[in-house]
């Protein structure tokens, strides 16, 4: 599965989700378990490729001012959730991560001082999901995802997340997000930076990217 087949049936996944009023996951859910095991597994590949683009400082600092805080394992589902959106909202965020602030969920979230929008936990598991449900084994996924990668997988170079940042730094997340710190400023400044966390299995089978990264100061 190519990128372009990947964006191809979450575009279509959203389309169907809107007609028949059904969550996003549970529909992709349904589109891939009508696939073949490979299938699933490249998609869940590609996933894996796009949610990992998504792993750095600017994008967690955009998470955490909508969120008014975000720890490791929000900031997992906040990536989950941008490629919910789409692809172009996903390649608006990889371009200029402060464009979400003008997302119509987070301004109405906003607005309303709600803190869920874009965080999307099923996302991460529509994949094995769909592949519990072809094969009725809730394990299948997991061995299957083992044989399937690339054997230098695990040994990959840590991914680059461009420049740290202090996120409790009011002046310094204006300049680097004005549009999000403009609009979410009040209900930010009542929040502290969440730290607990408890690791996830990714599809992988090991830890998601950023389980092992704490968002303290020092």
């Amino acid at each position: 599965m190519d990128i372009d087949r990947f964006w191809q049936l979450i575009e279509s996944a959203r389309s169907s989700a809107a007609t028949v009023g059904k969550p996003l996951d549970e529909v992709l859910v349904s589109l891939l378990a009508d696939r073949q095991p490979q299938e699933i597994l490249a998609y869940a590949a590609r996933f894996d490729e796009v949610h990992d683009g998504l792993y750095r400082w600017d994008v967690w600092a955009a998470a955490y001012l909508i969120g008014g805080g975000c720890s490791d394992d929000g900031f997992i589902d906040f990536r989950a959730g941008v490629i919910a959106l789409g692809r172009e909202w996903y390649e608006r965020t990889t371009a200029e991560p402060d464009s979400l602030a003008e997302h119509p969920a987070v301004v109405v979230a906003t607005s309303a001082h709600h803190d869920e929008a874009l965080f999307y936990e099923a996302m991460n598991y529509t994949a094995s999901s769909a592949f519990e449900r072809l094969t009725g084994d809730p394990d299948a996924f997991y061995e299957a995802w083992a044989g399937y990668l690339p054997a230098d997988e695990e040994g990959r170079a840590e991914a680059d997340m461009g420049e740290d940042f202090d996120f409790d730094d009011a002046e310094e997340m204006h300049r680097r997000l004005p549009a999000s710190r403009g609009s979410i400023s009040d209900r930010a400044a009542r929040c502290s930076r969440s730290t607990e966390s408890t690791n996830r299995l990714g599809p992988r089978g090991g830890t998601w990217p950023g389980d092992s990264v704490r968002r303290t100061d020092g």
